[in-house]
């Protein structure tokens, strides 16, 4: 128990000693494990736009009036891959369109007479099957247009992966950042009482008795700076969406307290490792070379 109090004790002393760096190594933290949370984030967007869009992926089919809608609906399901076949009345298409809009719906009265046609939505076996599909809808003389959204789903497959190796990137980049911050703090915590280190362990201190006040001071650093950043994010992200709703009612962004949460405790876990191992390759190091033979 008197060991655990004096590495408390010193981890304490080691923390305010040198408050000044603490506090900047802390805010280095924040900043970059922030900086890793907001990759994650945007990883997650772009993977759950992606299948939001192929999940709703369907071949839209103008006609020309709804009296053709049975006829080429009958048409529609004899083409090959075609899985379903809805119909979309004129006031169904602009009941939904009030629904997307929301709070914005009354700009919709300027617009006077039902300005949308009827339509018939196609689901598909495959998403691979669309453009074949439309082609066969185009040729039917009732049809005036189609429309799907396979280019777009493929397109944002791209930004997925490109999101995917940009976050890893980010990953690596700020994790070292902060392991060299952590680094250098504790190095410089050392070097400030590199004397009282030679000699308690010329004493007979053991190398681990020696090492703990600073590894715990990495930890805690690191902890804190992965605290603080989870706080800004939860935060942040949860106002983000609140605008984007607000301003964009076609955007929806992924939206799950766990998965903040699970951020957080992923951050924190994160903070936790790179202080203790950072802190400890420092003291280790010192402490080989302090043990070594003259």
């Amino acid at each position: 128990m008197g060991t655990f109090r004096y590495v408390l004790r010193d981890t304490n002393r080691l923390l305010f000693r040198h408050w000044g760096l603490s506090l900047l190594t802390l805010f280095t933290a924040v900043a970059v494990f922030f900086l890793v949370g907001s990759s994650a984030l945007f990883m997650l967007n772009t993977r759950y736009l992606v299948a939001r869009v192929e999940s709703e992926l369907l071949v839209q089919a103008y006609v020309k009036n709804e009296a053709q809608l049975q006829a080429v609906a009958d048409k529609a399901h004899k083409i090959p891959g075609v899985a379903s076949v809805r119909w979309v009345t004129t006031a169904e298409a602009m009941e939904r369109l009030k629904t997307r809009l929301k709070g914005h719906a009354q700009a919709l009265t300027i617009l006077g007479e039902n300005p949308l046609p009827p339509s018939l939505e196609i689901g598909l076996a495959r998403a691979v099957l669309a453009p074949s599909v439309a082609r066969e809808l185009l040729a039917m003389p009732e049809v005036d247009d189609v429309i799907y959204a396979g280019g777009l789903a493929d397109k944002l497959a791209r930004v997925s992966r490109f999101a995917t190796r940009f976050s890893m990137f980010v990953l690596v980049i700020a994790v070292t950042a902060s392991a060299l911050v952590l680094f250098n703090t504790i190095r410089i915590s050392i070097y400030s009482r590199r004397d009282e280190i030679g000699v308690m362990l010329l004493v007979g201190a053991t190398p681990t008795f020696v090492a703990l006040p600073f590894v715990l001071q990495g930890m805690l650093l690191g902890m804190g700076g992965a605290l603080g950043a989870s706080l800004l994010i939860g935060g942040g992200y949860e106002a983000l969406v609140r605008g984007v709703e607000a301003t964009l009612p076609f955007v929806q962004l992924f939206r799950d307290p766990s998965m903040l949460l699970r951020l957080g405790l992923i951050l924190l876990g994160g903070g936790i490792t790179v202080g203790w191992i950072s802190s400890w390759m420092a003291v280790e190091r010192f402490i080989r070379r302090a043990l070594r033979p003259m």
